[in-house]
């Protein structure tokens, strides 16, 4: 354990200096798949310096991911703040169950940190389009006239969210989804790649659309659809 705290000393000395401004330094929460493309965009906008991430995975701490430095897991988050740096990014995905990323954002929040909005030079997102804090929205992606999107959301690469439509806090609308006009989507809702919904459609809390489905019902809380047009299945828990 001591060594572990040691290193964790070491590479935060290294990376975060004390007697340097961080006015533009940014720390991202989770190192794995989703966090480089997160990093990726952000190198692109040009608005921040991503200078190190954190991730309770052990087996990365101390390693490097697209040249920045995995400084421990989230319990150095206090020390971070203390030396200046006020601005994170959640590199967190959703595959399933949108809770974790969901906790990672309220850990931070709590924390007095930012929560920065990654947004990709290559996105469409209409001027009269609400955004909340903290958006991912990748390379491709298109959000539409007077939609309104929440906290902690992804919009991931090739997704379209159409006019009017509504995203609540901490949903994530996969790669290549398609909302139409006037859709729903809950908090914490997860629409899967490839998905289609029918426009009008409200998809509640929790749920989960299954890759490729086609909804033309309404979506309960917390249930599985999937299919071709969109069905409940069986919910299996995830962590």
């Amino acid at each position: 354990m001591l060594k572990q705290a040691e290193l964790h000393r070491a590479l935060l000395d290294r990376a975060l200096p004390k007697t340097t401004a961080w006015n533009d330094a940014v720390v991202g929460l989770a190192a794995g798949g989703h966090a480089k493309v997160v990093m990726e965009v952000i190198r692109a906008e040009g608005k921040y310096r991503v200078v190190g991430l954190v991730d309770a995975r052990e087996d990365l701490q101390g390693e490097d991911v697209l040249g920045v430095p995995v400084l421990g897991g989230d319990e150095l988050l206090e020390e971070i703040y203390a030396r200046g740096v006020r601005r994170v990014f959640i590199g967190l995905g959703a595959v399933q169950a949108t809770r974790s990323r969901a906790a990672l954002y309220e850990k931070a929040i709590d924390l007095g940190f930012e929560v920065v909005s990654a947004i990709h030079p290559a996105a469409v997102v209409s001027p009269s389009a609400r955004l909340g804090e903290g958006l991912t929205g990748m390379a491709g992606a298109i959000v539409g006239a007077e939609a309104q999107i929440g906290i902690n959301v992804i919009v991931n690469t090739g997704a379209i969210v159409e006019h009017g439509c509504t995203v609540g806090d901490h949903a994530h609308i996969a790669t290549g989804a398609r909302l139409a006009g006037d859709v729903a989507v809950g908090r914490g809702a997860m629409v899967g790649i490839g998905a289609c919904v029918r426009q009008g459609i409200k998809i509640g809390c929790n749920a989960i659309v299954g890759a490729g489905a086609v909804v033309v019902k309404d979506v309960p809380e917390g249930v599985v659809v999937a299919g071709v047009p969109a069905r409940i299945f069986p919910r299996m828990e995830t962590k």
